[in-house]
């Protein structure tokens, strides 16, 4: 088991004051109300605190929770490929909203919403194979890395993994060390085990957790 310093403030659950303090500085990222945007923001609650959603007409492209330290990287991205993007309300959100609860009340619930993070080519076929783990499995990084076809880049596999913008429903969090240690997680490790605790219903039985397919 991964050994978490007590004074690491991703090992434990954020107070209601820091989760407020972290979503006011992610908010901070928004185009002022009233600008014109093709992309809309919009909050949405999640047993592990608040989740930022970004979505355009077509797909989701950002889910993240407010802590995460890549988030001024990835507006930059979002506004280069996007434009501006303000705080809304669209049917594509409240799609997601929707999908975020159903993963919360039953982990093997379909993702039936179009996903469409920024990233390059590699990222992307990482991201992919990601989606393709089942809830309630776990892989190493050179498993992922086998997986797209590049058995040797294990560390680029792990950037992709730690860069990959759409929490929870692309699910980087299914990924672990190859000794079965949880590694880093960028929304707190806390995180990391609440959702694999979350998903555990669903594991298969450990005798066959080997002869399940990539």
């Amino acid at each position: 088991m991964v050994q978490i310093r007590p004074s690491d403030p991703h090992a434990r659950r954020p107070t209601e004051a820091e989760f407020a303090a972290a979503r006011a500085e992610a908010s901070a990222h928004l185009d002022p109300p009233g600008t014109e945007a093709a992309a809309l923001a919009a909050w949405i609650e999640s047993p592990l605190g608040p989740l930022l959603a970004v979505a355009d007409d077509q797909a989701l492209r950002l889910l993240e929770f407010p802590e995460r330290a890549v988030l001024t990287a990835e507006f930059r991205r979002l506004r280069a490929a996007l434009g501006p993007v303000r705080e809304g309300r669209s049917a594509m959100l409240e799609r997601a909203a929707a999908t975020v609860e159903a993963f919360f009340a039953d982990p093997a619930a379909p993702v039936d919403l179009p996903l469409a993070p920024l990233g390059t080519a590699f990222q992307l076929s990482v991201w992919a194979a990601l989606r393709e783990i089942p809830s309630g499995a776990t892989r190493s990084y050179a498993q992922v890395a086998a997986r797209i076809g590049r058995p040797t880049a294990t560390r680029a596999v792990a950037a992709a993994n730690g860069a990959n913008p759409i929490a929870v429903l692309i699910p980087c969090h299914r990924v672990i060390g190859a000794d079965g240690t949880l590694t880093g997680y960028g929304g707190g490790l806390w995180r990391k085990r609440a959702l694999l605790a979350h998903e555990s219903p669903l594991a298969p039985a450990p005798h066959h957790q080997e002869e399940l397919p990539l």
